[in-house]
């Protein structure tokens, strides 16, 4: 069994990409090992399916532990996904295998699907950042529609069984939409912890009728899990404004993937989105902060001119020779005293 440094650092790459988003695993590590390392497809897609099942609870451990997973919506999704699953992988049996035309038009729907969800999760985070609008609810508020999340559970089951991967994108996509006040990290938790019973069920497959390459999977593992966890520490406390644009990233990578982009052409759209971004963060940052200095001007001038004029009237030679009211009061108090005193003295010389 050898272990590739290379397939380490890339599954590294991925790993995080997956704990911080629960999506793209699949739509990305598959075709790097095919495509970058020359790892046969069937033996890749094994052996990403056996590796997911060491990666994927390292991840929701971490939301567990941070409260960011919502239990009864993991329980609607297995209900649909897992039994799905096993039907997916008999479908991909009788279109005849991976390679079947079939499959590839189940997975370019997958990704303009995906690509369209993106889009919609782009146009919802801009509307909610100007409206202001906070979709920050507590795991007790989102109340669960059982029906709509056992066939969201039950359409990602058949996609992991007919193409092996793209369940997790699909499934937050559909989730936001129908849960639109949960937040970010409760729905990484969320499809990570489901993702568990899915994934091990599609790794037994794997194992049974797969042809799982060990030195591949043991590669992606030692990569993978440790960024899994760095990742999901981070997903699990980073808030909703940081997170959501790093899934919607995660989204429309993995529906350009699907529907047939090639690597180094993606490569190139991923890298300028991410430089647009970065300048595009960078130039609204410094708006910010000079519209923060010119509301801070004018009060800072009105504050210094208050004060000026404090400093002026108290250092005035009319304000030095004018008696404040106390002064003017004590003044009056004792001339009374003084003129009642003169009084008194006239009485008793008189008697």
């Amino acid at each position: 069994m050898h272990v590739d440094l290379y397939i380490v650092l890339g599954s590294a790459v991925v790993g995080l990409l997956v704990g911080m988003t629960g999506a793209g695993g699949g739509a990305l590590m598959t075709p790097m090992l095919i495509l970058l390392f020359n790892v046969k497809a069937p033996s890749a897609i094994s052996s990403d399916l056996v590796a997911a099942v060491f990666m994927r609870p390292v991840g929701a451990a971490v939301h567990m532990r941070k409260g960011t997973v919502n239990y009864k919506l993991v329980g609607w999704l297995v209900l649909g996904s897992v039994p799905m699953a096993f039907l997916g992988t008999y479908l991909l049996h009788l279109l005849g295998g991976k390679t079947s035309a079939s499959v590839t038009h189940v997975e370019q729907a997958l990704g303009a699907a995906l690509l369209t969800g993106a889009a919609a999760m782009v146009i919802r985070y801009v509307m909610d950042v100007r409206g202001g609008n906070d979709r920050g609810a507590a795991i007790a508020d989102i109340v669960a529609r059982p029906l709509p999340t056992v066939i969201i559970g039950a359409i990602g089951g058949v996609i992991v069984g007919v193409t092996s991967v793209g369940s997790g994108s699909l499934m937050i996509v559909l989730l936001l939409f129908l849960y639109p006040m949960i937040s970010a990290k409760q729905l990484v938790g969320t499809d990570l912890t489901q993702a568990v019973p899915l994934t091990t069920a599609a790794a037994l497959g794997a194992l049974i009728f797969g042809s799982v390459q060990f030195g591949v999977t043991a590669s992606i593992i030692i990569g993978s899990v440790p960024a899994v966890l760095v990742g999901s520490l981070l997903s699990s406390r980073a808030p909703d404004k940081i997170l959501r644009p790093i899934i919607a990233f995660a989204i429309f990578a993995s529906g350009l993937k699907y529907v047939g982009v090639g690597t180094t052409v993606l490569g190139w759209i991923l890298g300028t989105i991410l430089a647009v971004g970065v300048v595009t963060l960078l130039a609204l940052r410094l708006i910010r902060r000079r519209r923060a200095a010119a509301a801070a001007s004018p009060a800072a001038a009105n504050g210094s001119a208050e004060k000026a004029g404090v400093q002026a009237a108290a250092t005035s030679p009319i304000a030095a020779d004018t008696p404040s009211p106390a002064e003017a009061n004590g003044d009056g108090a004792a001339d009374g005293r003084a003129d009642e005193k003169v009084s008194s003295n006239g009485r008793r010389g008189a008697s």
